[in-house]
């Protein structure tokens, strides 16, 4: 117990104080039917040579995007990531900055949020950005509740294609308040439109759609836009970032609010996080946006300064004001998604996007054409797709996995409509070598 630094004898007054004899009588409210009743098996200490090199074995049992070829998508992506970006934030100033309790004297991390902000409203085609939330799901649930809260009304519409990890969050999100959640069909890989006449009234406070969507379908937003607004419902989007490199921004669109998965703007997979939620609106629904907000003004000698602005957080303002009880942002991944914007530039995060493109396309077609392969839907995609297959996904995906190929998602586990149906993905970094490997072994295996 050399690493515990309490002696016997203060172990032994702290129970005397506390009224018991050992330790055991801490854990007496767990039946004993499900307490670990025997001395743990495990043999002696180990050196701290040995240690290392037992921890440096068991990591190496770990595969990931270095070791494989990924093809495997669903809300994390295997996109490229510069050098310099870890560079830069592995910078002491930024790396140690948490959060500006004190925003006045943190000028350096207010301004990096506020350029965070300016290029999410870019990207989206909003007014406002808040200085970012804790991923994608929380993000979109975290937008139902605000336009309910901007509507004043109890409904919401979620398409069946929206992710349906997200989907479930955004339930759990909205059991507590009682709002109604309705899912609305999908048809050819697209939200049926037609569905929303069955829903959309006077108690719909918004319709929530991803674009792309979850199967790399994209979605009309002009028409579901009109449709949330002609019943005074708002149209909310949840976005892949890189896509918004080529296709018309959400706010073109006529969205009202727009909120994402930041993971792709330079944040490696990590075995899923910490990641980064973003989340933009238009002005008129500014003060209703959950977070906080950085501004920029000027200081008493006209000097551009930044200041922490519209905190409509809990811990800022009387708990039944919030908007949210959002405690935190995800500061250092917003600024690596910043860093990321800064160095690929307007130019760079198009290319980016059209490789996806490109080479999605390039995929599709070559896999769609393999004997016991088809695509189940025409339409047009963005970095994923869904093929139906003839061999179970799961004997599939195990099979590609000799290969170092981490194949596409099973679809099945999500839509039981969808057995025999899987998701491929294709970023940037997947090589012509890479894509006709994969429709190699796919061949083989049909």
């Amino acid at each position: 117990m050399k690493f515990i630094p309490h002696t016997n004898e203060e172990l032994c007054q702290m129970l005397r104080d506390i009224g018991i004899e050992n330790t055991a009588e801490l854990f007496q409210d767990i039946p004993s039917q499900i307490r670990f009743n025997r001395e743990l098996a495990v043999e002696g200490g180990l050196t701290e040579i040995e240690l290392q090199r037992h921890l440096f074995s068991m990591a190496g049992l770990n595969q990931g995007v270095e070791e494989n070829i990924c093809f495997l998508g669903a809300g994390a992506y295997d996109h490229y990531v510069p050098s310099a970006v870890k560079h830069i934030l592995s910078r002491s100033e930024f790396y140690t900055a948490y959060t500006p309790y004190q925003p006045e004297i943190s000028q350096g991390v207010l301004q990096s949020i506020f350029e965070y902000q300016s290029m999410i409203c870019l990207l989206t085609g909003m007014d406002a950005a808040n200085a970012s939330m804790y991923d994608g799901a929380s993000a979109l649930a975290e937008a139902a509740l605000m336009a309910c809260a901007a509507t004043r009304r109890d409904q919401v519409l979620v398409a069946k294609t929206v992710h349906p990890e997200y989907r479930e969050v955004i339930k759990t999100y909205l059991r507590g308040p009682a709002i109604k959640i309705s899912e609305i069909a999908y048809q050819q890989g697209l939200t049926q439109t037609d569905d929303l006449n069955n829903y959309l009234d006077k108690n719909t406070a918004a319709i929530l759609v991803q674009y792309p969507n979850f199967f790399g379908c994209i979605e009309d937003l002009v028409e579901l836009a009109e449709r949330a607004h002609a019943v005074g419902a708002l149209l909310v989007v949840c976005a892949d970032p890189i896509a918004l490199g080529l296709l018309r921004s959400p706010g073109q669109c006529g969205a009202d609010i727009v909120v994402g998965e930041g993971q792709a703007l330079g944040i490696p997979l990590s075995y899923g996080g910490p990641y980064l939620g973003f989340m933009a609106c238009k002005e008129k629904l500014l003060r209703k946006m959950p977070g906080r907000i950085v501004g920029q003004t000027v200081d008493v000698d006209g000097k551009r300064a930044y200041v922490l602005t519209l905190q409509a957080r809990e811990q800022h303002i009387r708990r039944d004001k919030a908007t949210s009880n959002i405690c935190s942002n995800q500061a250092l991944c917003a600024l690596t998604a910043t860093v990321y914007l800064s160095l690929v530039g307007r130019r760079g995060l198009r290319q980016v996007a059209e490789l996806c493109l490109q080479k999605t396309a390039y995929t599709r077609n070559l896999l769609s054409s393999l004997p016991g392969y088809q695509l189940a839907w025409p339409t047009p995609v963005f970095k994923e797709f869904v093929i139906k297959t003839k061999v179970s996904p799961k004997v599939i995906n195990q099979k590609l996995l000799q290969y170092n190929i981490l194949g596409g998602l099973d679809l099945g586990q999500y839509y039981p409509e969808l057995k025999e149906h899987m998701l491929f993905c294709v970023t940037e970094k997947r090589s012509r070598q890479d894509i006709e490997l994969l429709a190699e072994r796919l061949g083989a295996i049909s």
